[in-house]
């Protein structure tokens, strides 16, 4: 009687390190739920390969639900998978159909050394961030609620933005591994907010240029990085990134 158990030959990439050579290796695993998350089906995996004395493939994980950020899998050419609006630990095995190979492999980019395996060092988001991505001014005790009246169409675009998870998808997928998406949506938060307007164009000069000096690629708008992006950052706020960065050029230092 059939179970409706998938059995899928996964070919991942093995690094043991960012020095060594990688490749990718076969595994033949069976009995796979459909219902199984992707991450899971993993898991299984890994089991499988202690049991055998073997090691484990290594790959990030935390929350599991979607909001950290944290899964980076290439699968079958595609960041999280064939999937749209979702990471890798919210895409379910049955997406794939019984004998399916599927490809897994880390993210592409020279800003993300390999560290082992799947998993990449994703620390130039953070140090782009600590360059620039918050708000060090003193804006006083908390408002009463509606006390800072905020347009609704700005209040929701800075919502919009403040939904990307730092995935890397958008570099992943972008033939020039341009993190500009990421980098946009972290500045759009913030620009579109009354808190966020003392420091906005120095923010946004320290943003880009951390963003440089950590080797990401240039934009070219081939739009690869809204189509991956699993919370669907937009690329409005590229354009908005833009503006501000060449208006930044006709303030003066004390305004900044």
């Amino acid at each position: 009687m059939s179970t409706g158990n998938m059995n899928l030959t996964l070919k991942i990439w093995r690094q043991k390190n960012n020095k060594a050579k990688g490749s990718l290796v076969d595994y033949k695993i069976s009995e796979v739920s459909p219902d199984m998350s992707f991450l899971e089906m993993v898991d299984v995996l890994n089991e499988d390969l202690v049991a055998k004395g073997e090691e484990p493939v290594v790959f990030d994980h935390d929350c599991r639900e979607g909001i950290c950020g944290a899964c980076s899998m290439f699968i079958n050419g595609r960041p999280h998978g064939p999937k749209e609006g979702i990471t890798t630990c919210q895409l379910h095995m049955r997406s794939f159909k019984d004998g399916d190979t599927i490809v897994v492999e880390p993210w592409r980019a020279k800003a993300f050394p390999v560290i082992k395996d799947l998993m990449v060092d994703r620390t130039a988001f953070d140090r782009i961030i600590a360059s620039g991505g918050f708000i060090s001014v003193n804006t006083g005790n908390a408002q009463d609620a509606n006390n800072l009246p905020i347009p609704k169409v700005q209040a929701d675009s800075a919502f919009e933005a403040a939904a990307c998870i730092g995935c890397g998808a958008c570099v992943a997928t972008c033939k020039n591994a341009s993190a500009m998406l990421f980098v946009s949506a972290k500045i759009s938060q913030l620009a579109q907010l009354p808190q966020g307007q003392p420091e906005r164009y120095r923010r946004v000069q320290s943003m880009v240029a951390q963003m440089d000096a950590e080797g990401f690629g240039n934009c070219t708008n081939t739009g690869a990085c809204e189509a991956e992006c699993p919370k669907g950052i937009s690329l409005e706020n590229i354009a908005r990134m833009n503006r501000d960065f060449y208006s930044a050029k006709f303030v003066s230092e004390e305004s900044i």
